[in-house]
């Protein structure tokens, strides 16, 4: 179906916006029309069964899908308050991917220390001050609640680090070039339940920083972490609302049966 959303009232300032996008990994279209608000400093949940179109949706964001041959985007992504496109070929996908960062499903430290895992994005930006990238990389893993666990061990490979700590690693990682948007997919799929609970208390913290899309199959956690979710099945968005509301009295049928467990 076409998605056409009509934002209420006392909503959030925009921070992005799909508007009729779709996708196609060569002839196959994975993605139909999807029109969907991603508010400013707020977490919006991506829900539905495996083959949704939920991380193809995800990665639309960060033009990851460009690192591949024949993927194709139709429609927008427009990227407030400038308005700029983020799909338009005029746009540079490495800028694309300063404003947007992204977390995925399992911890992908770098074959580097621990702090330079941190200040990779800085560089790739052409910051050469160590002491701007000694204070960036201490803020980065402050915020990601990971600082005291490592300080002292700055110079270490990051490997070393325990599954849950390179996961905040990565974060730190994500946030450190100070973007717009962080992208998490299934960020606590690999984790244990107290990483977990860890992860889920940053992503709390951190959206007062950055706006938030995160993809998951966990319903609790999307009810726990997220102030907005969307429901898509088959490369189409069939239900998006207020997480309460999707959880409490979904609008449609098939939103209910999933959540409910009757189906998928």
């Amino acid at each position: 179906m076409t998605s056409t959303l009509t934002l209420p009232e006392n909503a959030p300032p925009l921070k992005a916006r799909s508007k009729d996008l779709d996708f196609y990994y060569g002839d196959f279209k994975a993605l139909k029309r999807i029109t969907m608000p991603i508010y400013e400093n707020r977490v919006t949940a991506l829900i539905g069964p495996s083959g949704c179109g939920k991380s193809t949706y995800l990665r639309c964001f960060n033009r990851m899908h460009d690192l591949y041959p024949g993927h194709r985007y139709d429609g927008t992504i427009e990227l407030h308050p400038d308005n700029v496109d983020l799909l338009h070929p005029s746009v540079d996908p490495i800028e694309v991917r300063m404003r947007v960062s992204m977390v995925f499903q399992k911890p992908n430290p770098f074959p580097k220390s621990i702090f330079e895992n941190v200040a990779y994005g800085l560089r790739v930006r052409g910051e050469k001050s160590q002491s701007y990238l000694e204070d960036k990389v201490e803020s980065a893993l402050k915020g990601a609640a990971l600082w005291n666990e490592v300080k002292d061990r700055l110079d270490e490979v990051a490997v070393n680090l325990s599954g849950g700590q390179q996961q905040r690693l990565c974060i730190a990682r994500a946030m450190a070039t100070d973007p717009e948007i962080v992208l998490f997919d299934e960020p606590t799929s690999a984790l244990d339940p107290i990483a977990t609970g860890a992860i889920e208390e940053l992503i709390g913290e951190i959206k007062n920083k950055v706006t938030i899309l995160i993809v998951t199959h966990n319903m609790q956690q999307a009810a726990r972490v997220s102030d907005y979710t969307a429901y898509m099945y088959l490369g189409e968005l069939i239900e998006y609302g207020a997480t309460n509301e999707i959880f409490m009295k979904p609008k449609r049928q098939e939103t209910e049966d999933y959540i409910t467990g009757r189906f998928g």
